[in-house]
This record gives structure tokens, C-alpha cells and sequence, in this order.
């Protein structure tokens, strides 16, 4: 890879992160539901930046031409995630792991949440920007494996402030790790790493179908049935 080549790309790829390192901080120190304000101009302006060095709407996973297996994908990862989660809150053993009190919420604030606040304010920006933008970026220049693993690695990162308090938070992750510096320690170790891997997964799922789609349907399903369920279960005698 030529040293001009390099250099470009550490400066792009630089400048992404640190956008999205402002908008991280914004979203944990900033006003309530600063990433839903935040999250899509955010996105509109990496895929800007993204077309004006040179990548196509097929690079950022964006193409007409993949909507349709994009679309399929999508669906098939949201059944698979449905299903493994109602094994999950089936069993006694996985249960606790949906008793999370980020998510004790009315049913009205747990349906607004999961489908308006996750996909505007967390899965559009994530996926435009890891599985779309860095992903695209790396691959143009070092490669399938690299671009993965980069935005994989980023994507852990990323998760490093939102998981602070995870240790508090969730039952499962509490009894596990502990409580105090060392379970928050070791809670946010964990939780990188689970992300990071989650990242490999997505990025995978993007590549076999093109499309931004299927990725995104996929983390949506994760993250908004886990609060579907979770707020589910804190109204109910499951508890």
C-alpha cells in the first residue's frame, strides 16, 4: 500500500473517529436523547463525507441493487433473534440476563423506545457509520478482513461510556462481574469485547448481502426486542 494511500486513509479514518468519539460523549453527558437528534445528521453528514472521497453507494452498502437480499436477510435476522430470545426468556437459567432497570418502562415509553429511539438515535448512526462508512473506507484500501476487523474493533470502543454502569444495571452482568470499580471494570471489558465480536458478526451479515438492511434489521432486533422483553418482564409476575 503506498505511504500517500496510508496516510489518506489514517486521516479519513481519524476523522471519522473522532466525530463519532464528539457524538458518544454528546449522547452519555449531553441532554436526554441527545443521539436522537444527533445520531441522524451525524449519519447524513458521514455519508456526504463518504461520497465525496470517492466511495459508491454499493462501498457503503446503500445500493438499490442490494435492497431486495438486503431485505430478505433483514427478515430471516429478526426471526432468528425473536426465536433465540424466546428460548432465552423461557428458561430459568438465561432469564435473568432480560432484567435490566435501564428498561423497567411503561409499555407506551417501551414501544417509543424501540421504535423510534434505537433505530433513529442508535442503529442508523452506528450502522451508517461502522458497517457502512469505516467498513467501506478500510475496504477500499487494505481489504475484506481488515475493513471488518477495523470497524469491528471500533465498534467495541464505542461501547466503552454506554456500558458504565452495566454492572448495575443488568442482574445477569451484576452477578457475574461484582459490584464496584472491579465488576464496572470487567463489566466494560466484557461488553467490548461481546460488541466486538457482535461487530465481526454484523459486518459478516453486511457482506453477504450488500446491503446496510440486513445488518441494521439485525442490531435493531437485538437491541429493541431485548427492551420489548426486558420492559415485558418488569411488568409482569415473571420478575
Amino acid at each position: 500500500m503506498p505511504e500517500s494511500s496510508r496516510r489518506r486513509l489514517v486521516l479519513l479514518v481519524g476523522s471519522v473517529v473522532l466525530i463519532l468519539a464528539a457524538v458518544n460523549v454528546a449522547d452519555k453527558f449531553g441532554p436526554h436523547h441527545t443521539g436522537l437528534v444527533v445520531g441522524p445528521l451525524v449519519a447524513l453528514i458521514l455519508v456526504l463525507l463518504a461520497r465525496k472521497v470517492g466511495l459508491s453507494w454499493h462501498d457503503l452498502g446503500l445500493s438499490r441493487r442490494t435492497l431486495v437480499p438486503g431485505l430478505k436477510y433483514a427478515l430471516g435476522a429478526i426471526l432468528a433473534v425473536a426465536v433465540v430470545y424466546a428460548i432465552g426468556v423461557a428458561l430459568p437459567l438465561t432469564r435473568p440476563a432480560f432484567h435490566d432497570v435501564r428498561y423497567h418502562l411503561h409499555p407506551g415509553a417501551a414501544l417509543l423506545t424501540a421504535f423510534i429511539v434505537v433505530p433513529l438515535g442508535t442503529v442508523l448512526l452506528e450502522e451508517v457509520a461502522f458497517r457502512g462508512v469505516l467498513l467501506g473506507l478500510v475496504n477500499r484500501h487494505r481489504g475484506a478482513v481488515w475493513a471488518s476487523v477495523t470497524s469491528s474493533v471500533l465498534f467495541g470502543l464505542w461501547h466503552i461510556l454506554p456500558s458504565l454502569r452495566l454492572n448495575d444495571a443488568n442482574q445477569a452482568v451484576g452477578s457475574a462481574v461484582g459490584g464496584g470499580t472491579t465488576g464496572r471494570v470487567l463489566a466494560v471489558l466484557g461488553a467490548v469485547a461481546f460488541t466486538a465480536v457482535a461487530g465481526l458478526l454484523l459486518c459478516e451479515l453486511r457482506r453477504r448481502s450488500g446491503s446496510l438492511l440486513a445488518a441494521a434489521a439485525l442490531h435493531w432486533a437485538t437491541n429493541g426486542l431485548g427492551l420489548l422483553i426486558a420492559a415485558g418482564l418488569a411488568t409482569t409476575s415473571l420478575v
